[in-house]
């Protein structure tokens, strides 16, 4: 067996690499390898990124969770304590998680779902619906990989204070792994409503209890998770805080991802733009790795903290990303609940009673001293009951689309054993597993693919005009109705599991020119190809928002060659500097005629009756170039101006017009007295903040000191960043406040497929450590400030040749 390995390094040109006891294949059952269950080799090359070589999944499973501990074992440790639901024993109950959910309410949520065996369950399915035989032990191996890094170091020797020597670090075991997963699938459903789901309780008393919030506020936080029985139409990107020195906004979260092909490229060939704009601080941060099984698997990219797999990255002939899908994921429904029992609701005219679950949690005190607080957590057949607006007589469930998704980890470890969009295909066919967000790829042979396979609940056009419930003025309240069967979810004969859309009914489009997308709907993936006839559930028809009409014109500009950047056509170097430009979109629309205004009113009136001269700020935007890099000055001032206005009606002169969505609106109407004040707010906002009309961008938003270019996308930044001055200053586990927070580009990607091996550019925009005392806390996000790239080194050559090239071998 040994010369079955060393057969597979020399075709990868890794035999010098593997060490002499790793020369034993694995058995058929892989569970040894020569004397050791886990063999891998970890080379790091410049900024600490892992390569993981190994010869089966279980090896590359261990290397990549060694490598990951070694660098961010804090903030997995406390992501398993949150999924274990051992927060309040450990913290006391009051606490928040990074998502701002109390300690309390996620021990709840959690504890709940380990004692409704939930994850469980959905184990014990064979593939396609459960984990393959490969990802098991993968999942297995990263886990011990974890824990052999843990052994070796101890956890009072930790090299993060983030959690050095505290009693809540310990080992992980592979259920946690898969919780880790079942969660991530839920953020746009359960995962999202954790308070609401634990806080509710049956009204009280012989009258009742009146809604804690009306229906609409009901649907409203449902439609925050990615629910919307009413499949309604979102608003553009608005803005939504007064003045970015009092901190960062938490909205805006997305992607931009493009998928070249080859009438655009100037080598004829495929490239890829992936641009993820996550939260920088909690368990949503990128991780950037390349895993390796020699003629087995060999993909490169970024992987969402926790998880053992590549989610956005190529291979040497496919690259592909995801950007943060329109359609719901969610259904709302309304439950009619049955006279005189207010934890039983009618179906069909039928009493169907509530599923109720004592789930008991341990509790700090403030005296250290442990107690127990147990909360009743009720279950409808659509899915768990919701806090807001149960009444007597009605109240709301949530059924998530991704309830029983464990399918994601599959598909994506199908897509890193792809080489081309045909491959892709196959896979999104034969798992569906992607929980929420569109796929966007590219390959070799210059074609250009997006779809949105994610789990999309089967709610036709004509039952949701039936069952979508309409409140005052006829207007949708955002549920379906659940006192009918007829309202249940539907499901196509090519859907993997029941309740979703198949694959036949998914908004797809295959070019050779390009797809793009930036959290806009699919309809305008391509403009010269609208995609429409699709269910309403995927929520065509909303307005670009300024960022994704950017996007659009950035590739046009580049096509046809009016952008400045040279001749017409993408070539890996413009690709990045298409991608780093920072332009300012609204500015571009509107910045003249907002010095048109100032000029002519130099004295503006504020919104509380002040008057306040302006002449200054006008000085500061005339001579602005539109631009939010690091050193711009007016781009803190523009931000101000924008975000004072409430909505994009006021705004511009030149309304929304469905009939020509990429050039409207358009034109700053100064003449709107709401516009004139905005400036006049902006400009008091700013001097009581001490902060200087001309003050550079990246001296109001920073990451750890270090200034950050980018803007927010409902002001028109194509590189969305969203921070504060002190952003990043207390590490990246979790916010001490909010003017901690940040969100925006992530893991920054730019891939040219050539016929002779992938040519990548990589930011990771706050390094591959979430520990504030690793040298990789911080060196990719100066790289970022400074508009510079990593180049990546995928072949075994590039590796090799590494100078800071270091090498770690694990027996286990």
């Amino acid at each position: 067996m040994g010369s079955l390995v060393a057969a597979l390094c020399l075709a990868s040109g890794t035999a010098a690499l593997l060490p002499a006891s790793a020369s034993a294949a694995a058995e058929p059952d892989g569970k040894r390898v020569g004397d050791h269950e886990y063999t891998s080799q970890i080379r790091r090359t410049e900024y600490g990124i892992p390569h993981v070589l190994a010869h089966d999944y279980g090896g590359l499973g261990y290397g990549y969770g060694y490598a990951f501990a070694q660098d961010n074992l804090c903030q997995l440790a406390d992501q398993v304590m949150t999924l274990r639901g051992e927060r309040s024993r450990y913290l006391g109950p009051t606490e928040t998680t990074a998502d701002d959910t109390p300690n309390l309410a996620s021990d709840t949520y959690h504890q709940g779902l380990r004692q409704a065996g939930t994850v469980r369950r959905l184990l014990d399915r064979p593939a396609p619906l459960g984990p393959t035989p490969e990802l098991r032990r993968m999942v297995e191996g990263y886990a011990a990989g974890y824990n052999r890094y843990l052994r070796d170091t101890g956890a009072a020797h930790l090299p993060d204070p983030t959690c050095k020597g505290k009693p809540w670090v310990g080992p992980i075991d592979a259920m946690d792994i898969w919780n880790l997963t079942y969660d991530l699938n839920g953020a746009f459903g359960a995962t999202a409503l954790k308070q609401a789901i634990t806080t509710a309780t049956p009204p009280t008393g012989a009258s009742g209890k009146a809604a804690t919030k009306p229906p609409r506020a009901a649907a409203t936080a449902a439609r925050a998770a990615g629910a919307s029985g009413a499949a309604s139409v979102a608003a553009p990107e608005t803005p939504s805080t007064p003045s970015r020195s009092k901190g960062p906004r938490r909205a805006d979260l997305g992607s931009n991802g493009w998928a070249l092909g080859r009438d655009v490229t100037r080598g004829h060939d495929g490239m890829l733009l992936a641009n993820p704009h996550l939260g920088w601080i909690g368990g949503y941060r990128f991780y950037q790795v390349q895993l390796t099984i020699p003629g087995v698997l060999d993909v490169a990219g970024a992987s969402i903290y926790g998880t053992p797999l590549v989610e956005i990255g190529h291979t040497r002939s496919l690259a592909w990303t995801h950007t943060t899908s329109y359609a719901d994921h969610a259904s709302l429904y309304r439950l009619t609940i049955a006279p005189g029992d207010p934890t039983s609701y009618l179906v069909d005219g039928k009493a169907v009673p509530m599923t109720r679950r004592t789930v008991p949690v341990t509790v700090r005190g403030a005296d250290g001293k442990l107690s127990t607080v147990s909360s009743t957590l009720y279950t409808s057949r659509y899915g768990p009951v919701l806090a807001e607006g149960w009444t007597r007589t009605e109240a709301y469930a949530l059924r998530d689309a991704n309830a029983d998704n464990l399918r994601s980890m599959n598909e994506w470890l199908a897509l890193g054993r792809a080489g081309s969009v045909d491959q892709l295909k196959q896979a999104h066919q034969k798992y569906q597993g992607i929980p929420w967000t569109y796929t966007i790829a590219s390959d070799t042979t210059g074609t250009a693919y997006f779809n949105d396979s994610s789990a999309v609940p089967h709610v036709a056009d004509d039952q949701l005009k039936r069952c979508g419930l309409r409140g005052s003025g006829d207007d949708f309240v955002g549920a379906l109705d659940g006192s009918t069967s007829a309202c249940d979810w539907g499901s196509d004969p090519d859907a993997v599991v029941p309740g979703l859309f198949g694959p036949g009914h998914q908004p797809r489009l295959t070019r050779t020119d390009y797809v793009a997308n930036s959290n806009n709907d699919s309809t305008l993936t391509n403009p010269a190809a609208p995609l429409t006839g699709y269910p309403r559930m995927y929520r065509a028809g909303a307005p670009l928002g300024p960022r994704a009409q950017l996007g659009l014109q950035m590739i046009a500009g580049r096509r046809d060659g009016t952008d400045g950047l040279g001749a017409p056509g993408f070539s890996l170097s413009t690709l990045q500097a298409s991608m780093l430009g920072d332009r300012n979109y609204t500015a571009e629309l509107g910045r003249d005629d907002a010095v048109a205004m100032c000029r002519a009113h130099p004295v503006l009136t504020a919104t509380d009756g002040t008057e306040v001269d302006v002449r200054a700020a006008c000085d500061v935007l005339a001579a602005w170039d539109t631009r939010d890099d690091a050193d711009s000055r007016g781009a803190v001032l523009w931000q101000a101006f924008r975000t004072q206005v409430g909505g994009p009606n006021p705004w511009w002169r030149v309304p929304y017009d469905p009939a020509q969505p990429l050039t409207t609106p358009r034109g700053l109407n100064g003449d709107e007295p709401q516009v004139r004040r905005a400036l006049a707010d902006a400009v008091r906002g700013l001097a009581a903040d001490k902060v200087p009309l001309d003050a550079p961008m990246g001296s109001v938003q920073r990451w750890a000191g270090i200034p950050l270019p980018g803007c927010s996308g409902d002001e028109g930044c194509f590189n969305v960043v969203n921070a504060s001055p002190t952003s990043g200053s207390g590490g990246a586990t979790r916010p001490n406040s909010p003017e901690d927070y940040a969100s925006g580009s992530s893991f920054i990607m730019a891939t040219e497929l050539t016929a002779q091996g992938p040519r990548t550019r990589t930011i990771l925009t706050y390094g591959q450590s979430a520990n504030p005392e690793s040298p990789h806390y911080t060196d990719q996000t100066v790289l970022f400030s400074h508009k510079r790239w990593v180049t990546e080194r995928f072949t075994e050559a590039e590796i090799g040749t590494d100078p800071q090239l270091r090498v770690t071998t694990l027996h286990g």
